[in-house]
């Protein structure tokens, strides 16, 4: 549903719908990593006057905020607790009139029995009338809420990838065994690249709504807006990337009760790959979606398809997500190969500077430097149609952001220099002497800290069945309780199966 000024259809629900809302941002910035993000998060909850509302898929007391800075209050200068669950605490007792709601996916209940001080911050929480937390069970079985937005006073929001909770710390350097980076039990967690974006103005109220509807159908009392206030809590030392922007919203959520199942961010994600000129730059924790694939796929049989650079983790975290997302992975990537008969189609994973994979749980799409979004949802089945998320987008065709410069470009040549472990004019310098990402990472990320072409594993035949069966991750919440042989990656008609079947020709006859 395109529309002649840029990507996105607003209003409506369905499965029709590419995008919720549209709303004004007087100030947006992209946040690197959760080192930069915790920080600023901790210095905006400091300066919230009437709400704090934090919204995810986890969510743990125990982490650690920045204690380098101080806030001033009543004309002192005090140093706050370092623990988030006591921060909170210290918060509502010097601001009586904070109220502080905190909502989180409730399939994880048990490891809080587990997590030891996370169950006194809950009890000492549970005693103050201003903190309210709550576990949302309100989705269809074998679905999750996985978005990621904090909104203060519904004047200040955030929105992405990142998860107030452990090992999500690090910096952009991602340095080799960084101390730093360590758990509330104290051990140690490998390196972790993440993204959100912040935003200043209509776009937060417009989230506040959100996340005050998500309440609602978790079962929590119906939230009235923040009234209007004279003074944003948005830090006054940090420099908006974009400002007076039109931003759009787009969400996916599972048909439940009274609920209408929202596949915006699937459709958004077809519209904007197919409207896609030079170009397609994404960061995903995994590429597993049949949708995105089948989109791709079909670019990539065109006579000058776009170039296409994904940023994956080297492996999933955790068993079962290896066995249902990377062997999907594999038998979509065999696929597209067949397709890319340009060479456009490239996929690699960052490594640190002694060679240790670094997790991508960024998700994060660039399209001709012209569509910056940014949200919780991955490319694979879930997000497009099972688990409640949430992505926002920046696209520079619409009349209202006619006024937006370089902005995304050095977005994506400053991402492009972290994870390649060069200067940022090194890379704007290598992308115009090669003419293509894909030949600078290969010609110049080579030593140290760099980007790796992504090895495919080799799949047994029981990977190669969930994988391509898609039981760990279907595409809707009904197909869970389908015939394995009437879903799948490959079950419609299509580019993908087209060149599924070209590619097992191929193995019969090498085999």
């Amino acid at each position: 549903m395109n529309d002649s000024s840029g990507s996105g259809a607003e209003g409506g629900e369905g499965e029709t719908a590419s995008v919720w809302r549209f709303a004004t941002a007087r100030k947006a910035y992209v946040v690197i990593d959760a080192a930069d993000y915790f920080s600023t998060i901790r210095e905006l909850m400091a300066r919230a006057r009437q709400r704090i509302f934090l919204i995810g898929w986890d969510f743990d007391s125990r982490i650690l905020l920045p204690t380098g800075r101080r806030w001033w209050q009543k004309g002192r200068k005090r140093k706050h607790p370092a623990r988030l669950g006591s921060f909170i605490l210290w918060l509502v007792k010097a601001k009586p009139q904070l109220d502080v709601r905190i909502l989180k996916w409730n399939f994880a209940l048990f490891k809080y029995l587990l997590r030891g001080t996370m169950l006194f911050d809950l009890v000492r929480w549970a005693r103050s009338k201003q903190i309210d937390f709550k576990f949302d069970s309100a989705h269809p079985v074998g679905c999750s809420h996985h978005q990621k937005i904090v909104v203060i006073d519904d004047m200040v929001a955030a929105c992405g990838g990142i998860d107030m909770t452990s090992d999500r710390w690090d910096t952009p350097e991602h340095l080799p065994k960084d101390k730093r980076r360590r758990r509330p039990s104290g051990r140690l967690y490998g390196p972790w690249h993440d993204v959100t974006m912040l935003m200043e103005g209509d776009v937060a109220a417009a989230l506040g709504e959100l996340g005050r509807e998500r309440w609602r159908i978790a079962g929590g009392k119906v939230l009235s807006p923040c009234p209007p206030q004279s003074e944003s809590p948005w830090p006054t030392e940090l420099k908006a990337e974009f400002e007076n922007v039109e931003i759009g919203i787009a969400r996916t959520a599972a048909k439940h009760g009274a609920s209408p199942q929202i596949s915006e961010i699937e459709n958004l994600f077809v519209e904007q790959i197919k409207g896609a000129k030079r170009l397609i730059y994404a960061e995903t924790q995994y590429f597993a979606s049949r949708a995105i694939a089948e989109a791709i796929c079909q670019r990539l049989t065109e006579s000058d398809p776009p170039e296409i650079v994904i940023i994956n983790p080297l492996t999933a975290d955790g068993w079962l997500e290896q066995m249902a997302m990377d062997s999907a992975r594999v038998e979509l990537l065999e696929t597209l190969r067949q397709a890319d008969h340009k060479g456009r189609f490239h996929i690699y994973y960052p490594v640190t500077s002694d060679g240790t994979a670094i997790y991508v749980h960024a998700k994060l799409t660039i399209i001709d430097d012209e569509i910056l979004r940014v949200g919780s949802a991955n490319m694979n089945n879930r997000s497009m149609g099972l688990d409640t998320e949430c992505d926002v987008f920046i696209d520079k065709r619409r009349p209202a952001n006619a006024h937006i410069g370089s902005q995304i470009t050095d977005l994506r040549i400053r991402l492009l220099a972290e994870h390649c472990g060069l200067a940022q004019d090194a890379v704007a310098r290598g992308i115009e002497r090669f003419g293509e990402m894909a030949a600078m990472i290969d010609a110049l990320s080579v030593n140290g800290k760099q980007l790796k072409p992504l090895p495919l594993k080799h799949l047994s035949e029981t990977e190669r069945a969930i994988g391509s069966s898609g039981l760990l991750d279907p595409e809707r919440p009904d197909e869970m309780f389908e015939p394995i042989e009437k879903r799948g990656l490959f079950r419609r008609k299509g580019h993908l199966m087209r060149m599924r079947l070209k590619h097992q020709w191929k193995r019969s006859i090498a085999g």
